[in-house]
């Protein structure tokens, strides 16, 4: 049974481009608003002028740096000023970095995990009172097939995502017959920019999805009556997550530090 979005209001962070853009068509495609979150504004305003002209909806397009400290704080000032009421929420805004954590930019370090992590909280925290309330949307959390085990090469990406897998997966356990549907869902290598800002293509993984596949199967998943608390994209992905969770410690750490370097 597909979930009804008419009526709602779903908030996506990270909107101007891949999966989350790709949230913003398929939630449009159900009849749901938006407000679509980025920093690129001139992106953001092109998708929600087409979105709202190809499905009749409104899109409301903001302009944030979400790595900001106050970034929740004003994402809230702003859509309660436009007197919207939030029913949904994508977390996908994030990035990763490839290369021994020893000679990281530490600048470049604590941006992603404010990004990856404190954002992401934050911002969850602010509206689901509100989503909980009303009952009728989803949260779906973007983490990555890289939740699952250490990653060498990219340890505090690997480390980010691991966070957003086990927190989504408690605020599912939480949220239990609120009717709000929570996911965490784990793409793998798709084809999105984020190989473009990781700075080589040596950090996927597996084969390459696209993000319709991986929305759809998202959306999917929440469409079920008892839907799961976590999904991995992709049946080899499925299974290697699987393994990871199973296998020793030790050997898991091994085979994914030789892959990723």
């Amino acid at each position: 049974m597909t979930r009804d979005h008419r009526g709602t209001t779903a908030l996506i962070t990270g909107a101007s481009a891949g999966i989350g853009a790709e949230f913003a068509a398929q939630l449009a495609s159900r009849g749901a608003d938006l407000v679509l979150v980025a920093r690129r504004e001139d992106r953001l305003r092109e998708l929600a002028d087409r979105l709202a002209r190809e499905h009749g909806i409104t899109a409301t397009p903001i302009a944030l740096d979400v790595s900001r400290a106050d970034a929740a704080a004003t994402l809230r000032r702003e859509i309660d000023e436009r007197g919207i009421r939030i029913h949904t929420l994508i977390g996908n805004a994030g990035f990763g970095m490839k290369g021994d954590f020893a000679v990281a930019g530490t600048d470049r370090i604590d941006e992603m995990v404010r990004v990856n992590v404190g954002a992401l909280v934050s911002i969850t925290r602010e509206f689901l009172p509100g989503m909980l309330a009303d009952g009728r949307g989803v949260l779906v959390n973007v983490a990555s097939t890289g939740a699952y085990q250490p990653c060498p090469n990219m340890a505090v990406y690997g480390a980010t995502k691991a966070f957003v897998l086990s927190f989504t997966e408690a605020l599912a356990y939480e949220t239990k017959g609120s009717g709000l549907g929570v996911l965490a869902l784990s793409p793998g290598a798709t084809r999105t920019e984020f190989f473009e800002v990781v700075g080589t293509p040596d950090a996927a993984v597996g084969r390459f999805k696209t993000p319709a596949r991986v929305v759809a199967r998202a959306l999917g998943e929440l469409d079920r009556r008892r839907p799961r608390a976590s999904v991995v994209v992709g049946r080899t992905n499925a299974v290697t997550a699987w393994a990871s969770r199973v296998m020793p410690r030790r050997l898991t750490l091994e085979l994914t530090g030789r892959v990723l370097q």
